[in-house]
């Protein structure tokens, strides 16, 4: 009966992955950078193809739903959110582009996550043993999301933001090489003829005669075609110094020692900064996503980036297994247990880097 309907019509909404969430996301990336995120900037942007490459080299045992792609998608949405999520497919891992959660005692229960598509996007409902949910830089009030280092050190990447964009600047408006030569009084065109002559005679002598008269504020020759440059004295507004120190803090805090930029880094200098990063920072995110694709895969996952990156000293490693066999061979002569031996100074297998 009217105005009542026998079927009831569908409403249609725009999914949270359409065109008007990808324009927003835009808009808040261009907002967040300019507040100070500084994710547009050569050093972020460096540090997190280092993370990228870090990861995606990365050695997996026990699955291959983490292929190379996966790691380095990973890796640089840990770097710039400080969490990534992946949906468990028989076909490979699916990347989730936004996502909200509902967790019961602090932990993950279920998840709305919204999957980029070509035409659009769409968004379900999955339980928490259906994701690989990985977070680091978590907070005792929120252990359910993630930071990332740039969110961290909100201050530094504010500070890099505004040094890169003022350089930007200047560089764009300013008047660089530009010059105030004094002349007598002409006619108007008289004074564009000869500017037109010099810009016509680059790189040429020019030659003009001198008239005796008043000019930039005292008679000729005392200041006679004496030029004054225009362009701005940047290095007493410090911003080499300031620019550099941002940079190497940025760096520190996504783990990259600050040597690895510098000009006179040496080879060795640049071997141990690989060593650093790959040991305090890409190991320990490997072993935490290891340890959420065991509980989720339910089977042991290992990943190992020490042995792909060669973060190790290699002549080092070569003089240690000579003095471990010359020392096993001691043990063995003298009726010591070898692995009695080798378990008095900490060294087995349960400290492997891949556990």
């Amino acid at each position: 009966m009217w105005p009542f309907k026998r079927k009831a019509v569908e409403e249609t909404r725009s999914s949270g992955s359409g065109f008007t969430a990808e324009i927003m996301a835009a808009r808040e990336s261009y907002i967040s950078g300019r507040r100070g995120i500084a994710e547009l900037t050569a050093t972020a942007q460096g540090a997190v193809t280092l993370w990228e490459g870090g990861l995606g080299l990365a050695d997996v045992n026990g699955t291959t739903l983490l292929d190379r792609r996966s790691l380095s998608l990973c890796a640089r949405s840990l770097a710039l959110r400080g969490e990534a999520l992946f949906l468990i497919r028989e076909a490979g891992l699916v990347a989730c582009s936004d996502w909200d959660l509902r967790t019961r005692d602090g932990k993950p229960t279920a998840y709305r996550v919204s999957v980029s598509e070509a035409g659009g996007g769409r968004s379900f409902t999955v339980l928490a043993a259906e994701v690989l949910h990985f977070r680091i830089g978590s907070d005792v009030a929120a252990p359910y999301y993630g930071t990332a280092p740039l969110k961290r050190s909100q201050l530094t990447a504010s500070l890099l933001n505004a040094v890169e964009t003022a350089l930007a600047e200047v560089y764009e408006t300013a008047p660089l090489a530009s010059m105030i030569v004094p002349f007598p009084e002409a006619p108007q065109t008289d004074m564009e003829q000869i500017a037109r002559g010099f810009r016509a005679n680059r790189g040429k002598v020019l030659i003009r005669e001198s008239v005796n008269v008043a000019a930039a504020g005292g008679p000729t020759p005392v200041q006679d075609w004496k030029p004054h440059d225009l362009s701005p004295d940047l290095s007493k507004s410090m911003t080499r110094e300031t620019l550099a120190a941002a940079r190497d803090a940025i760096n520190m805090a996504f783990g990259i020692l600050p040597g690895l930029t510098s000009p006179a880094t040496t080879g060795p200098l640049v071997r141990e900064a690989q060593r650093h990063l790959a040991q305090w920072v890409l190991q320990p995110i490997a072993m935490m996503i290891a340890e959420e694709a065991t509980d989720k895969l339910g089977q042991p996952v290992s990943l190992d980036t020490l042995r792909p990156l060669q973060a190790f000293d290699a002549g080092g490693r070569a003089r240690a297994i000579t003095a471990i066999v010359g020392a096993l061979a001691q043990a063995k002569e003298s009726g010591v247990d070898p692995a009695a031996a080798m378990k008095l100074v900490d060294w087995g297998n349960e400290n492997d880097a891949g556990a």
